[in-house]
């Protein structure tokens, strides 16, 4: 899996390519875990191109939501398909995270929340 990686003011974007299931998540969250180590504290996580989550996924991105949370800073997710968009519907993650249609929209409400 690549991770491309983009700063936006104070925010991080960062764009999974590929599939995000148990043989790739580990990687992900090594990158998560690393941002936050340093600080970082805005995050949003583009999936552009993503084209495929497990619940190993799922699991990666609980786990940064809550490190995140507790550090008071905001994780917001863009540009998912409507496959990916179902799994968190089906799963009930739509309503743990902000999701937004665009990363334009993603990265303006996270300008708002600093």
């Amino acid at each position: 899996m690549d991770i491309h990686q983009q700063h936006q003011d104070q925010t991080i974007v960062l764009s999974p390519q590929g599939r995000l299931d148990s043989t790739t998540a580990g990687e992900l969250e090594k990158h998560l875990l690393g941002l936050l180590d340093q600080g970082q504290t805005q995050l949003v996580v583009d999936f552009i191109q993503l084209d495929y989550i497990s619940s190993a996924g799922l699991r990666v991105l609980l786990m940064a939501a809550k490190r995140v949370k507790a550090t008071r800073g905001s994780l917001a997710l863009c540009c998912m398909k409507d496959s990916i968009r179902e799994v968190f519907e089906m799963s009930g993650f739509d309503r743990i995270f902000a999701i937004y249609d665009s990363r334009e929209d993603a990265t303006s409400a996270m300008a708002r929340a600093t």
